[in-house]
């Protein structure tokens, strides 16, 4: 088999210079999106099979198991040109969404999330990119009236400010309801500055806390905490094999009128982030929660969370500060965030 690596500015382009250079039987045999100064850059693997002369009459000397073997590898190599040949139809659009379109892949939008809204975009051809994007990231901003549970978990990897939104969210709530009862309950209370800072600003801000390392804890945490308008629960980064349903099952924290909040960065790779939607994988209500975002340089990766986790966007959170730093996400905030690098409050 001739196999070749191709690379470039958007994975239209690599294709298309796959098909030019070997043909439309070439096999997509691997990809990768990575930076290069600053740049993102495509890098597709195409692998083509060479027939020797008389090769063809050798046949009964393959192993066994061969043919069908070859014939499962052009089922899948169809099935992959079936989903990746649209994308390159790019004529089929007009000019405005061909720019959006090319401008989101350099953004690190993947290609299966690309593909989606082009076949969006070919549906409805009245339909503007921002339309058919709304339809692919839910947003329910945060807030008492769109969020009327009383338990909101905070959950995602270490330091990726779990604890920080978790105040933010309790400060918003407070602007909006000052007279509100809220309570904390520390379940990652065996990390040291995470602890110190939730209580530092538990008692300055006059919110309950509580720590609860273990299910008896939380059970007493919860029973003191009964009469709060809400109680905002800071669960631990979970390690690789751990999972969030079983640790809430194991906290007794399996309560349906539960909301969870993933807390996550748009610095990870879709590799990691795939990881991450996995272990805090969690039923009933729950959002997505951006925050770092004034250290971010792209934010492809907030479309294609949104899309493979299927949760709404709930707040977009920046700066160092806790006060004025957490804006409920609403769909201009985002696009602006995604298409003008505008961060909330702040000019492009």
């Amino acid at each position: 088999m001739q196999v070749k690596t191709f690379t470039g500015a958007t994975s239209q382009e690599v294709l298309a210079r796959i098909k030019a250079e070997m043909g439309p039987e070439a096999v997509i045999l691997g990809n990768r999106t990575y930076r290069k100064n600053g740049v993102v850059c495509h890098e597709i693997t195409a692998g083509l099979e060479r027939q020797a002369p008389g090769e063809a009459g050798a046949a009964s000397g393959a192993p066994s198991g061969w043919g069908e073997w070859h014939k499962e590898w052009m089922q899948i190599k169809d099935q992959l040109f079936a989903l990746m040949k649209p994308a390159i139809q790019l004529e089929r659009l007009t000019p405005r969404q061909r720019v959006a379109l090319e401008y989101l892949q350099r953004e690190g939008v993947s290609d299966a999330v690309a593909v989606d809204l082009y076949k969006r975009l070919l549906a409805d051809p009245g339909a503007s990119v921002l339309e058919c994007l709304c339809g692919m990231v839910p947003v329910k901003a945060w807030g008492p009236a769109q969020w009327g549970q009383r338990v909101h978990l905070l959950v995602g990897p270490f330091g990726f400010g779990k604890t920080s939104t978790g105040l933010r969210f309790a400060l918003h709530l407070r602007k909006n309801e000052p007279e509100a009862r809220i309570a904390f309950i520390n379940a990652d209370c065996l990390r040291g500055n995470g602890r110190l800072t939730l209580r530092h600003w538990a008692e300055l801000s006059n919110f309950t806390y509580m720590e609860a390392p273990d299910r008896a804890g939380m059970e007493q945490a919860l029973a003191a905490a009964k009469n709060a308008r809400a109680v905002f629960v800071d669960v631990p980064g979970l390690a690789r094999g751990q999972n969030l349903a079983q640790w809430r099952a194991d906290m007794g924290l399996d309560m349906p009128e539960t909301a969870t909040h993933l807390v996550l960065s748009p610095f990870c790779d879709a590799l990691q982030t795939q990881e991450f939607l996995r272990r805090y994988q969690s039923d009933g209500s729950g959002s997505l929660v951006w925050t770092k975002l004034d250290e971010a340089v792209s934010f492809g990766s907030i479309v294609n969370v949104a899309c493979a986790a299927g949760l709404p966007v709930s707040a977009l959170s920046f700066g160092a500060e806790l006060k004025e730093s957490l804006a409920p996400a609403t769909e201009p905030l985002i696009w602006r965030l995604i298409f003008k690098r505008q961060i909330p409050g702040q000019a492009a």
